[in-house]
């Protein structure tokens, strides 16, 4: 069974968050969930580019509906501002897709001193979506969409003793590492989500190989070593185009027959159309309970469920 952009359902009335919306997967996203008549908020770091995104929407959908919104996930001062401005603005909030990401970089530090990759590919997200908690569960069934990637399967659970790597960092290894945060803290989600009773749902999706700039950029930077050459002319020659490397994301936040819990991910691992795949790992349960711990440890934040988000 194929599934492509023009199974989304209609989605007039709808308000959708993407980080990530000014380039590859995360534009993907916001095209196609613009293009079914949901207003977009298009939350990213880089406002030149995200303006250039903008256009290409409206360019391809004059009508689309589309806002911009700084968002720099390696700020958790400015993920504050991003998510309590969308909430101020949007009530009522339908899709939030955890989209943005880095990828085997040198080591550095977010500007709150956490290990680059972890702090922007989970942290971020995770004082993110704590503050956008009261608008999506003010929505009828809102769904949340984590994006990982297949590196979550060499990646190993956080560890509270040393949640940034220091004196171990490999920029493969913290890639892992930080992909496999994505899908515990998707799963814990959902979990969450269930033992409360709530309507919203939690997704995890990955894009497979994707020909982005996010393998550019890595291999750009250095920090991947020379395997980063390899994926880079892999994804060139033998990935797939942003729009279809987007479509497991795409699935999972708008298919009525996709459930919380479940995972979304082309049928040939790398390639191929979106479809549900099995929930592997074990030891999930335990992982995710140290993963909630820590992340509530370095931000400071607590995922609220009562509506209020955490400290300002």
């Amino acid at each position: 069974m194929s599934w492509n952009t023009t199974d989304i359902p209609d989605l007039t009335g709808k308000v959708a968050v993407v980080t990530g919306a000014n380039g590859g997967l995360g534009f993907e996203s916001a095209k196609a969930l613009a293009g079914a008549g949901a207003h977009v908020v298009m939350a990213a770091r880089d406002q030149a580019k995200a303006e250039t995104a903008h256009e290409a929407i409206r360019a391809a959908y004059p009508g689309a509906s589309l806002e911009i919104v700084e968002l720099d996930l390696g700020s958790l001062d400015s993920v504050r501002k991003a998510g309590d401005a969308i909430r101020a603005a949007h009530p009522v909030v339908d899709i939030l897709m955890n989209n943005a990401g880095l990828m085997a970089m040198p080591e550095s530090r977010t500007v709150d001193g956490f290990e680059m990759q972890f702090g922007v590919n989970h942290l971020g997200h995770w004082v993110f979506t704590n503050r956008l908690l009261p608008s999506l569960l003010a929505a009828t069934a809102a769904r949340i969409v984590t994006v990982t990637s297949t590196a979550h399967l060499t990646g190993r659970p956080v560890n509270p003793e040393n949640p940034n790597h220091e004196g171990n960092y490999g920029p493969w290894k913290a890639y892992g590492h930080s992909k496999l945060a994505n899908y515990h803290f998707a799963l814990g989600l959902q979990h969450e989500f269930e033992r409360r009773g709530l309507a919203a749902q939690s997704l995890v999706a990955h894009p497979g190989l994707s020909h982005t700039n996010l393998q550019v950029h890595t291999h750009a930077q250095g920090g991947g070593g020379w395997s980063a050459g390899l994926w880079k002319r892999m994804a060139a020659h033998t990935g797939m185009d942003a729009d279809r490397g987007a479509l497991s994301q795409l699935r999972a936040a708008t298919d009525p027959e996709a459930k919380g819990g479940e995972m979304y991910a082309p049928r040939f691992v790398q390639a191929g159309v979106p479809v549900r795949r099995p929930i592997l790992r074990p030891g999930n349960a335990r992982a995710i309970a140290t993963l909630w711990e820590v992340s509530e440890e370095l931000t400071g934040e607590a995922l609220d469920f009562e509506g209020a988000a955490g400290p300002s």
